[in-house]
């Protein structure tokens, strides 16, 4: 049993917390609750009818994490749980019985990746031991637009360590301070990170929702190893304060569910204008806080949808599984247009260096946030503390650390006119260009390649992905399954324009609606 799951052991007994709410009455005895792919809708006609209550679905979720995460397949993708989640149930329950709604995710449980900023008794740690007692100072902006819409969140997912961007190679989903998470379709195979503890709790129905955040492809590939729906919106149409950053070009939280509609109403819940940080003031007037209308099952008629061919041919499997998707596409009323080289190699190649600027002065900056209490107060300090840690130092190197430490600031010509660079190639001679030659609504892409076996000697083994043009030029992008390969699942990604996010919903919900991929994970270990 992981010794990080302690605090379910003290979890205080529900009729205590109950009675604390003012409500004294006995809880009934009721049927054991199936919440295996239990949507929000459902969930919210249950609170209305009585069927069910939100402490008790809480206790569901958290049983099951201790069930099968911390014990059973031992699946390691929670890394903490949040010990006041039942009182906080007790007191959605309490103002429901009173007439009063927060909002589109009262009483709904939600698990957030551990690098989001929480003000309450769980650290924030990117996975590593040197932040096990990182103590944020007040909530990340998504975690207070979770808790004011009603959200119950019930802990932190393990994730790839500092977001997969700490080594010259690493085994996606393993974290020094959590371990490697598995994947639940094949235990012996990779989730793909970094929000890999986010993507494998949805998929084994430990939560209804998590927020992943992705710099290029931590949201969708692990969305498309552990069969869900993961969507990466436009850098700036949720904050990142709060968030323990990659890039601020890059970086952005999104959600993770395996349902479109599930993933579209959290989306609404969490966009808006934030002073603390600056990409989203580009978001005004472009954001919108309900997307669900454009939940339309009859969205693919007539798209135009460009079709990227550059990974086609290189996995026959995948092609297979592929070709079907964009034959469904075509069925049901869009016209797909064959597209490729979305943008050059050259401009792929600028997105490293970038990184490695952005990370040391994003980490230093969120270092500096946490006050006087920081378990590290720069990126040199970190690199001394990481590297003198044996479990930190036994399998991975931290060279990506020691490359942004070189760096200089942004304030520096170099980097300037990398990024200049980088998103004109992206941007106007990329992806805009492309959509705009065609007249296209969408581009579309198999999201990558069936899951791997774990190598922590090796390191991943990606072959196949399709991130990357969405990722550098900071524009939408949404991965859903599109069927299974070998007992594995495969996604497709649906991505295009900045703030596109209502076209893409109604291409990808036909497309969900439509074909019904989605199976639940058996969490067979494979040969």
């Amino acid at each position: 049993m992981k010794t990080l799951h302690f605090f379910l052991k003290s979890i205080i007994p529900v009729f205590l917390l109950i009675a604390m709410t003012g409500c004294n009455a006995p809880i009934e005895k009721k049927t054991k609750i199936d919440l295996e792919e239990i949507t929000i809708d459902e969930l919210r006609e249950g609170y209305k009818t009585g069927k069910y209550s939100i402490v008790e679905i809480t206790k569901v979720y958290l049983d099951r994490i201790e069930e099968i995460d911390a014990n059973g397949p031992e699946l390691n993708s929670v890394i903490t749980i949040n010990p006041d989640a039942l009182e906080i149930a007790a007191i959605l329950d309490d103002e429901l019985r009173q007439g009063k709604s927060r909002g589109a995710m009262h009483g709904i449980p939600v698990l957030l990746k551990d690098n989001i900023d929480t003000h309450d008794k769980m650290p924030n740690t990117a996975g590593s031991l040197i932040m096990k007692n990182s103590f944020p100072v007040k909530d990340a902006w998504v975690t207070a637009k979770l808790r004011d819409t009603g959200a119950v969140i019930i802990g932190k997912t393990n994730l790839s360590e500092w977001a997969n961007f700490h080594s010259s190679y690493s085994s996606s989903g393993w974290s020094g301070l959590g371990g490697q998470t598995k994947n639940p379709y094949d235990l012996t195979r990779n989730p793909c990170g970094s929000s890999s503890g986010s993507g494998v709790a949805v998929s084994a129905n430990l939560t209804v929702l998590a927020i992943g955040t992705e710099t290029d492809g931590s949201i969708v590939c692990p969305a498309n190893n552990n069969g869900i729906v993961g969507i990466k919106p436009t850098v700036g149409l949720i904050s990142r304060s709060g968030i323990i950053p990659i890039s601020f070009t890059q970086d952005t939280p999104g959600p993770m569910a395996r349902t479109v509609r599930d993933a579209t109403i959290c989306l609404g819940v969490m966009t808006g204008v934030d002073s603390t940080d600056s990409k989203t003031i580009n978001s005004e007037g472009k954001n919108l806080i309900d997307y669900t209308p454009h939940l339309k099952a009859d969205g693919l008629e007539g798209k135009r949808i460009g079709f990227d061919i550059t990974l086609i041919g290189r996995n026959y499997h995948i092609d297979k599984v592929m070709l079907e998707a964009v034959e469904f596409i075509k069925r049901n009323g869009a016209k797909v247009v064959e597209v490729k080289n979305i943008i050059t190699p050259e401009t792929e190649n600028k997105e490293f260096d970038i990184l490695l600027y952005e990370f040391k002065d994003g980490l230093n900056r969120y270092f500096a946030s946490l006050g006087e209490n920081a378990a590290v107060k720069n990126i040199e300090e970190l690199i001394k503390l990481q590297s003198a840690d044996s479990t930190e130092m036994a399998w991975f190197d931290h060279k990506l650390f020691k490359q942004a430490q070189e760096k200089g600031s942004l304030d520096s010509d170099e980097y300037k006119k990398l990024l200049n660079d980088m998103l004109k190639g992206a941007r106007d001679n990329g992806i805009d260009k492309i959509m705009n030659e065609h007249n296209l609504d969408a581009i579309i892409a198999p999201t990558g390649s069936p899951a791997w076996k774990t190598d922590l000697v090796n390191g991943d083994n990606f072959s196949i992905s399709s991130s990357t043009a969405a990722a550098i030029a900071g524009y939408p992008a949404i991965s859903l399954p599109m069927g299974f390969i070998a007992g594995l699942p495969v996604n497709i990604t649906f991505y295009g324009r900045a703030w596109s996010e209502p076209i893409l919903i109604e291409i990808a919900y036909a497309f969900e609606q439509g074909t019904l991929h989605r199976k639940k994970p058996e969490f067979k270990s494979g040969e």
